[in-house]
Order: C-alpha cells, then structure tokens, then sequence
C-alpha cells in the first residue's frame, strides 16, 4: 500500500499591496491567501475574497466546543483528496460562527486550496477531479471598470469604458459586463441612454452584460427601465435591486424581458437556493472564492440545472480566484462564462504577479482548458514573504 501524504499545515496569511489604478482599494489592495500543505511539503493555495482579517481570524481560531470546532483543528492529519467530506465536516461543526457569512467565505479559500493540493498529490487539473471537462474551451468575460468616476459626466464616464472595451478585444476577449453605477442624480432614462451608448461602444459582435451596482429600491422602477433596453441585447442585469430584496427580485424577473442576476454575495447553497426560489431569479453570481470554494460552487452549479438556472460566477481578484472558476466551468454544464479581471484592464500587482501563469491566452474569446496538476498555478514565493501583513 502506498503512503498518502495527510494535511500537516493550514495558513491563512493577509497579502497587502499597494492599489493601483482601478483596484477596488484605496491604500493597499489585499487578499486572503490560504496555504495547505501536506507532511511532503507539497503545497495547495486558495483565496477568501472578503474582509480579510476576519476571515484569516475564522480560519486561525481554535476550538472552542464540539459545536465551534477550529478549521485548523479538524484538518490537520486528513487526507485532502477527502476534500468534499472535509468541507462538510467542518460546515457541520460550526453552529457558533453563524455559518452564513464569514464562515463560508473562509471555507471557500481552504476548499480551493485543498482540491489544489489534491490535484497536486495526483497530478491531474482539478477540473478532472471534479468530474471531467463538460466543455472543450473555458469562455471568460471582462468588467469594463473606468474606476470610481461615476460622479463625472455621462460623457467622461463612458470615454475610459470605451477604451477599455478597445484593449479587451486586442486581447481576444468577446464578452463584456459594463457597470451602470450613477448616483440618483442620473435619471432612469439617462440610463436608458448610457446602456444603448455601452451596446454601441462595445459593438454588435460581442455579448453585453450591465451591472446596475444595486440602484433601485422599487422593483417597478427597475421594470421601467429594463424593459426599455431590450433591444439592446443584454445578456443579464447584475444587480438592479438590493441584495436582500428577494421578492422584488422575483416580481422584476416576472416582467423582465432580460434575464436577472443575483446572489453575488450569497454564502453558499442554502442562500443561492433561496434566490432561485423566492428571488425567482434565472442567473446567479456567487463566487468560487466567497460562496464555499470548488465544493459548494459544483452543488449550486447542478442545482441551477434543477431550477432551468444559469451560473456566472463573481471574480473580481487574482489569478488564483481567475482560475479556480475556470476549472469550475470546465467542470459544469451551467456555467456558460465566467469573470475575469484582465491585468490590461485592472493594474494591479495581486493579479499580476501573485501567481504565474497571471492569465490565459485567449483567442476569438475563448480559452483553452486549464492545464497542469491541481490549479495549474505557480505561487510567488517573494511576493507573498514581501508583501504578508504581520500581527494579524
């Protein structure tokens, strides 16, 4: 019988840059990196993206009683090709932490980090380990941010979108999300005017997605303007309510003639479960490093299937986030694309230089299916020992 190397070390270790460009940061730009590694050495690497001392606090606490079982505590020793039965073990022993929130977020990097030393120890993409390619190519989409301008002008907003729009398809990118995130002093039928104004930017050629950023609070308001941009061609509206407005996401799913997104910052399948039932919703948006890693995003991927659903996940981080989802739509039937934060797009010294290889090629706006043991990522080693908040 051969010998399988067991967990010996979990790290969750804050990694603080400094922001550059249109990172979503102001002094640094940081991440959670989640390190486990086995009594061989060998090493899988995941992130949380969220409030990040927090979340490495969840991921350091010991425990404190048979309902409120450290992470750390209920991993080392176990074998990481166990990862789904880990994830519940752990999701089962943690009444105390309340689990919809820090928790899964917390989850959601060791999960990532375990297939990745999984696929490692067997030498296979994790991909493969969940089940096999559904799909020959990965098809990722970029965000169109200029940046927090939206107090600008119309005009000036839209002059950085439509440059980025130009540099994203030199790239070979062919799908696109553009934020819509004005203040209410920019009217509804101005917005009208900015989503007909993104269609012509970005070409007829290319799917279009708008990201409303949660302007209304009246689903009828919403129906007002959604249904006056259809012809636009938009693929799905991110956002167009609050987050936890579930019924007036289902009332303006009711009436929309495009299809609405939701559950961007749902933790786990329970939450996502509630948005397709209650929210009605037809296209869900949690994240591979937010909503329980590769073991919860597979369950809500084949859960959508159940419902007649559409699963495009969040991913506005580094490479690690970047590739995690790409194995997760290779993985899955309905998954049809996934976000990707292009370093053309974004600076940013996290999406850059923290893993190698940073990002795909991709061409005609497609990608090949990821390659090489577990993620396929190369960890830089200086960057995160330059760069690792300490006291924390």
């Amino acid at each position: 019988m051969s010998f399988r190397a067991m967990i010996a070390q979990v790290e969750a270790l804050v990694i603080a840059v400094p922001a550059e460009g249109n990172a979503f940061a102001e002094d640094d730009e940081e991440t959670v990196l989640v390190r486990v590694t086995d009594e061989n050495g060998l090493y899988g690497i995941g992130e949380c993206i969220t409030t990040p001392t927090v979340t490495k606090a969840m991921i350091d606490m010991p425990t404190v009683n048979f309902w409120s079982k450290g992470i750390r505590d209920l991993l080392i020793g176990e074998d990481p090709l166990e990862a789904v039965a880990l994830y519940d073990r752990v999701y089962h022993s943690s009444f105390y932490h309340g689990r919809r929130g820090t928790l899964i977020q917390a989850l959601s990097g060791v999960d990532i980090a375990l297939w990745d030393l999984a696929g490692k120890q067997l030498a296979e993409p994790v991909y493969k380990l969940l089940g096999g390619a559904r799909c020959p190519r990965v098809r990722p989409y970029a965000t169109l941010y200029p940046g927090d301008i939206y107090d600008q002008p119309v005009a000036e907003v839209a002059k950085p979108i439509r440059e980025q729009a130009e540099i994203a398809k030199d790239q070979g990118l062919r799908a696109f999300k553009v934020p819509v995130l004005f203040g209410p002093e920019v009217s509804d039928r101005e917005i009208v005017a900015f989503s007909e104004y993104s269609r012509s930017m970005v070409g007829d050629d290319v799917v279009l997605a708008l990201d409303f950023g949660y302007r209304w609070w009246d689903w009828y308001d919403a129906a007002w303007t959604l249904k006056r941009i259809e012809d636009y061609d938009i693929h799905f509206a991110e956002a167009p309510l609050r987050h936890d407005d579930l019924d007036g996401h289902r009332r303006l799913a009711e009436v929309s003639p495009i299809r609405v997104g939701g559950a961007e910052f749902a933790a786990g399948r329970w939450e996502v479960r509630e948005w397709l039932e209650r929210g009605g919703v037809s296209l869900v948006q949690p994240g591979v490093s937010r909503a329980g890693g590769f073991t919860e995003l597979m369950r809500i991927a084949e859960m959508c299937e159940m419902y007649g659903a559409q699963l495009v996940p969040h991913s506005y981080a580094t490479g690690i986030t970047d590739t995690a989802s790409f194995h997760l739509q290779a993985a899955s039937l309905t998954v049809p694309m996934v976000e990707f934060r292009s370093s053309r797009l974004s600076p940013s010294l996290l999406r850059s230089e923290l893993v190698s290889p940073a990002e795909p090629e991709i061409v005609d706006g497609y990608a090949a299916l990821p390659s090489g043991p577990g993620l396929g990522l190369e960890l830089n080693e200086d960057l995160v020992n330059k760069y690792t908040k300490v006291g924390y």
